[in-house]
């Protein structure tokens, strides 16, 4: 898996090159467009929100000791709660409503490497891959969460939390990751085969993954490019996988 993850995080440099080579800009105006906004949106109510969810987790602490501590430690984890859902919540809105506009990133991405894109693809209409997208991260957006909620709550443990960190930033890269993989598994797979897929090759969805959590950490500037970048990615070595297999 370790290989894979390099693999997946290897394929970025040479992503703006490729975008450049295909002409490939004009596909990202509108999901850039899409990630912009939905980051004002989503990030605004976060900062809104981040003291609010600090006063109710400093509530169960109902001793006079160590309460002006127990706030602090409150505060921090109310904000962290808001800026780990909100990354969640961005990631699965901007990859949903961008699915139509990424597929045909992808096809032209696979017919560069593979010289011509098969008669045998799925054959699906804009209507459908904005579906697909719904649904697909619909599944992740539910299980990442569930999955996170406990993580978060390990935060509360001294030594424990250093760990949870991690886990939560592979879990987020893993899901990332995967809804950039399947806008080129959608011409292969059907759902549940695209899932399986993916498990498979969960490396390089995290690979593929930790570089686009990390774009998002870049003011402005990561939240426009992390789509064209993570997806170009993606694509590049889904599509030398699905080429592996069928030598």
């Amino acid at each position: 898996m370790i290989k894979n993850i390099i693999l997946g995080i290897k394929a970025y440099f040479g992503a703006f090159g490729l975008i450049s080579k295909l002409k490939l800009w004009k596909y990202f105006a509108i999901p850039m467009a899409i990630s912009f906004v939905t980051a004002i949106i989503i990030f605004g109510l976060a900062y809104g929100l981040s003291d609010n969810i600090g006063n109710f987790i400093s509530k169960i602490w109902i001793w006079d000791w160590g309460k002006e501590t127990f706030s602090t430690i409150s505060n921090f984890i109310g904000g962290l709660i808001i800026l780990v859902i909100g990354l969640i919540l961005f990631k699965h809105i901007i990859m949903a409503l961008s699915a139509p506009f990424m597929s045909p990133v992808s096809e032209k991405i696979e017919a560069h490497f593979t010289g011509n894109i098969s008669h045998s693809h799925r054959n699906t209409s804009f209507a459908q891959q904005l579906w697909r997208g719904i649904k697909i991260n619909g599944r992740n957006l539910i299980l990442e969460l569930l999955l996170t909620i406990p993580i978060l709550l390990l935060k509360f443990i001294p030594v424990v939390n250093i760990f949870s960190t991690v886990l939560l930033f592979m879990v987020q890269a893993y899901y990332a990751g995967f809804g950039n993989m399947d806008y080129t598994l959608e011409r292969h797979f059907k759902y549940q085969k695209s899932i399986q897929f993916v498990r498979k090759n969960r490396g390089l969805a995290i690979g593929n993954g930790i570089v686009f959590i990390l774009f998002l950490l870049v003011p402005v500037i990561g939240v426009i490019l992390v789509l064209p970048l993570s997806v170009t990615a993606a694509s590049s070595q889904t599509v030398k996988i699905l080429e592996s297999q069928n030598t």
